[in-house]
C-alpha cells in the first residue's frame, strides 16, 4: 500500500476507534477479507487501540517489526467488551489458541491456567493442578500460578486442610500410630493421617473452605483489616505488613474465571491412550495401513441463523490446532444440518485437493445416519479419494461407518470410543465457541 493510502486508512480507523468503549475488553485487528490478524487485550479499549494508529507513534521501535508489518494490512478493528481484566485475559488466551492469528506469538501453545482442586473421599486433599482428577471440585482457572500458590498457603493456615498425596481412609485403624508431618506441628494441618481429627470435623472444615471460596469473604477481610489497624496503632509494623500481605493474597483469589465459562479443553482431554486408540480403530475398521489423521466436523446455529461449521484435525490421536478451521455457511438457509455438512465438506476437500494438503484417513461427523449420508454425497460430488467416513451420534454414542449395514457399539471404557468422543466433542466446542462470538458481535468473518 502506498504511504498516502496507508495514511488515509489510519485516519479512517482513528475515526472509528473514537466510538470504542473505555473499559476492559479484547480488540481484533482484521485485514481486507475480514480475517483476524491479531488479538489483544486492554484495560481501556479506546486508548489501547488508538495508540497503534497515532501519527507520531513509532510502532517499529515500541512493538517490533512484526506488528509494524501487520498494521500495513489492517483494514478494520473490532472489539469485544469483557466484565473484568481477568475475563479479558482468559478470553484472549482461549481465542488465540482457537483462532491462531498469524501475528500473535504468545499463548499459541497448549499451556493452561491452573485450578484449585478439592478431591473427594473421607479426607479430601487440596491441590493446585493443571490436570484435574475425575469427580473433584474445581475453582478457577486462575490467572497466576504464583499468586495461587501463595494464596493456598494462606488458606491452609486458616483452615488447616491437608495438601499431601497420602491415601487416607476413615476405616484404617493403623493411622492412629502414624506420625504427622511438620505441618501439624506448626498448626497448618489437622493431621487426618494420624487420626488427630474426626471425619465429621474434617468434612465441616472442607465445607467452610468451600463457602469461603464461593463467597465474597468480606467479613473475614474486614476482620483482618481491623487486626492490621490494631497492629499498626501498636507500632507492630511487621505484624501489620504480614496481615496486609495476607489481605492482598486473599483478594487475589478473586482473579479467576469459572470452570463452565472459561473452558480449557486441553485440561479435560480424554484419558485414553492415543496410540492404543488409533491402533484399535484400525483393527475395527480392518484397514490395510495404520490410521494417522482424523478430521472431525460439526455444525452450530441458533434457530437457523448465523450457522457455522467447524473442522478439527487430530494427528496420531492428538489435536493439531494449526489444522482447525471454521466455515460460515453460505448456501443453506434455515435449519438443515445435513445440507450444511455437505457444504462444509465440499469446501474443505475441494480446497484440500487443489492445494494438495494432508489428506485424512478418517472423516468423523457429529451426528447419525443422516449426517453420514450427507458426507457420502459430498464426496460423490467431489470425485476424489474417499477417506473412511464415520459419524457418532450423541446420547446413544453409536458409531456409523459408511459402507457398513450395522452400527458399531463400543463399551464406555473403550479407548476407541473415548477418542472418537474427544474428536466429536472438540468439533462441537469449536463450532459453539465461534458461534457464541458471532452472537455477541459480528467478528472473525471468513
Amino acid at each position: 500500500m502506498k504511504p498516502k493510502e496507508l495514511s488515509d486508512a489510519f485516519e479512517r480507523l482513528r475515526t472509528e476507534i473514537r466510538a470504542f468503549p473505555a473499559g476492559y475488553g479484547l480488540y481484533f485487528m482484521k485485514d481486507a477479507a475480514g480475517t483476524v490478524l491479531y488479538i489483544g487485550k486492554a484495560k481501556n479499549l479506546r486508548n489501547r487501540v488508538s495508540s497503534y494508529f497515532q501519527p507520531a507513534a513509532d510502532i517499529l521501535t515500541s512493538r517490533g517489526p512484526g506488528i509494524a508489518e501487520m498494521l500495513t494490512k489492517v483494514r478494520s478493528v473490532d472489539f469485544l467488551e469483557t466484565k473484568s481484566e481477568v475475563d479479558a485475559l482468559l478470553t484472549e488466551a482461549r481465542l488465540i489458541k482457537d483462532i491462531r492469528p498469524p501475528y500473535n506469538t504468545d499463548m499459541t501453545d497448549d499451556k493452561t491456567f491452573p485450578y484449585l482442586e478439592i478431591t473427594t473421599g473421607d479426607f479430601p486433599g487440596i491441590y493446585i493442578t493443571r490436570k484435574p482428577r475425575k469427580r473433584s471440585r474445581l475453582f478457577g482457572p486462575f490467572t497466576s500460578a504464583k499468586d495461587l500458590l501463595a494464596g493456598l498457603t494462606v488458606l491452609q493456615k486458616i483452615f488447616k486442610f491437608r495438601t499431601c498425596s497420602l491415601e487416607i481412609s476413615d476405616k484404617d485403624d493403623k493411622k492412629r500410630f502414624f506420625r504427622p508431618c511438620l505441618l501439624y506441628s506448626i498448626k497448618q494441618c489437622t493431621a487426618p493421617c494420624a487420626n488427630r481429627i474426626t471425619k465429621a470435623d474434617y468434612k465441616k472444615l472442607i465445607n467452610d473452605l468451600v463457602k469461603f471460596l464461593s463467597s465474597k469473604r468480606s467479613k473475614y477481610l474486614k476482620k483482618l483489616a481491623r487486626e492490621m489497624e490494631t497492629a499498626a496503632t501498636a507500632t507492630d509494623y511487621e505484624a501489620a505488613a504480614m496481615i496486609r500481605d495476607r489481605i492482598r493474597l486473599i483478594k487475589k483469589l478473586d482473579e479467576r474465571g469459572s470452570v463452565g465459562e472459561n473452558v480449557q479443553p486441553e485440561v479435560f482431554a480424554s484419558a485414553a491412550d492415543p496410540a492404543e486408540a488409533m491402533d484399535k480403530l484400525g483393527k475395527i475398521l480392518k484397514t490395510d495401513s495404520p490410521l494417522r489423521i482424523i478430521e472431525g466436523f460439526d455444525i452450530a446455529h441458533i434457530n437457523g441463523s448465523e450457522t457455522v461449521g467447524s473442522l478439527v484435525r487430530f494427528i496420531d490421536g492428538k489435536p493439531f490446532k494449526a489444522g482447525y478451521r471454521r466455515y460460515k455457511i453460505k448456501t443453506v438457509s434455515g435449519i438443515d444440518d445435513c445440507a450444511c455438512i455437505k457444504e462444509v465438506l465440499l469446501r474443505r476437500y475441494r480446497n484440500a485437493a487443489e492445494a494438495r494438503e494432508l489428506w485424512p484417513d478418517v472423516v468423523l461427523i457429529d451426528g447419525g445416519k443422516g449426517q453420514l449420508s450427507a458426507a457420502e454425497k459430498a464426496f460423490e460430488q467431489l470425485e476424489v479419494e474417499v477417506p473412511l467416513l464415520m459419524s457418532i451420534a450423541k446420547k446413544e454414542e453409536i458409531v456409523y461407518v459408511s459402507g457398513k449395514d450395522s452400527p458399531i457399539k463400543l463399551p464406555a471404557s473403550s479407548p476407541v470410543r473415548k477418542l472418537l468422543q474427544y474428536v466429536r466433542d472438540e468439533a462441537h466446542r469449536f463450532a459453539q465457541h465461534y458461534h457464541h462470538i458471532l452472537r455477541k458481535k459480528k467478528l472473525l468473518g471468513k
